[in-house]
């Protein structure tokens, strides 16, 4: 049996053991306290460096878009990525960019909806910037703040950026054969010599052509609200033909490729102010649409579009299908509209054989809702 004494010994014994237990513990605890403090404070400096390289990243490839759009020069769009990139800092230092880091290419829109990025591929119409902050980037890595207790001493964070500009030339191709100065209410497809509107101007408020004019006119204010810049021409065919004093020719273009457009509707109502006539030549309103888009007015890094509308089935020339390809090659992607007695067949077969969309208007007003829609619907910078 213990004495008094041995048993107040061995409880201050235990006393003092768990004392020795806890201290252990405590010091323990206040090392990893420590540690997550330090841990949570550089993971925090990561993230806002990361957020601060994806900010100068977006901001450089946007301005290498701006000025690939206005200038049309790849080294400028360079220069501009890196002057934007270098007035934002990433942990207190500019964003430091080389030629390495700038890629031009092609983006396309694939069914899924995103978009597959082609470095080096033509058209050219994207730009890639790849932000880095790491050890063999111009601006090195970044420092971590307590990291290096840890022996961590740097971080490497990266960032892409793509932006897609999609600036358009646009040639408008219209019909302005006899029948485009047939009434709205009218059924027949054609109009005789023996019709009195014959060797007139088109009455605009009642005639195809009137609805037509009205088309364009709601295309070029659309295309006055889309961020884009374009550029719009108008071409129009019919056939070789002279009458009411008047020479027509299968195609004329009536306005050159012009960031104004409201030079496009100026032609337009030239037109309007013309006894024009003539068989419907579609295909030589497509050779004169590639001429136009593919003339020195055409910029080499804008892509290519052509809006072809017909009133009639072609009753000249050769078939307009068998052409398309010609501007499939140029890499022009051709709408047609199908107005009046087009044949949609032909019109369909034109659309597929250049990427382009095919439209049917079975009256004015979804003639000039077509019109707008397309303006509408040309693409937009896109940035990823």
């Amino acid at each position: 049996m213990l004495s008094n004494y041995q048993t107040t010994h061995r409880l201050i014994k235990s006393e003092n053991c768990r004392k020795g237990t806890i201290s252990v513990l405590a010091s323990f605890l206040i090392i990893v306290f420590l540690a997550s403090v330090v841990l949570s404070v550089d993971v925090a400096y990561m993230q806002l460096c990361r957020t601060r390289l994806r900010s100068a990243t977006d901001a450089a490839a946007r301005a290498a878009g701006e000025s690939l759009s206005r200038q049309q020069d790849l080294d400028a769009s360079r220069e501009a990525a890196k002057t934007l990139a270098q007035a934002n800092l990433v942990a207190g230092t500019p964003l430091v960019l080389d030629d390495s880091d700038i890629v031009f290419g092609n983006s396309e829109q694939q069914a899924g909806g995103a978009w597959d990025f082609v470095a080096g591929e033509e058209p050219i119409n994207a730009v890639r910037v790849n932000g880095r902050r790491t050890q063999t980037a111009p601006s090195g890595s970044i420092p971590t703040l307590f990291g290096r207790v840890f022996s961590v001493f740097d971080f490497e964070p990266t960032q892409l950026a793509t932006v897609v500009r999609l600036d358009r030339d646009i040639c408008l191709v219209v019909d302005r054969s006899s029948s485009m100065k047939l009434y709205l209410t009218d059924t027949a497809p054609v109009m005789s010599t023996g019709d009195s509107r014959f060797c007139q101007t088109p009455n605009m408020s009642l005639s195809r052509w009137g609805a037509l004019s009205v088309a364009v006119t709601r295309f070029k204010d659309a295309l006055l609200t889309t961020p884009q810049t374009e550029h719009l021409a108008l071409v129009s065919y019919g056939s070789n033909y002279s009458a009411c004093g008047h020479t027509n020719y299968a195609a004329t273009t009536n306005q050159v490729l012009s960031e104004n457009y409201t030079d496009a509707t100026n032609a337009m109502q030239t037109l309007s102010n013309t006894k024009f006539n003539g068989m419907t030549d579609i295909s030589a309103g497509i050779l004169r649409g590639i001429e136009v888009l593919t003339s020195a007015q055409a910029r080499p890094y804008a892509a290519k579009t052509m809006v072809l509308m017909s009133d009639g089935a072609y009753t000249q020339g050769v078939q307009p299908s068998t052409v398309a390809p010609q501007a499939a090659a140029e890499d022009i992607v051709i709408h047609t509209i199908s107005f009046g007695e087009a044949n949609p067949t032909e019109m369909q077969a034109i659309a597929d054989a250049t990427g382009g969309n095919h439209y049917i208007a079975p009256n004015a007003a979804a003639l000039q809702d077509i019109f707008e829609e397309i303006a509408l619907t040309l693409p937009v910078m896109f940035t990823d």
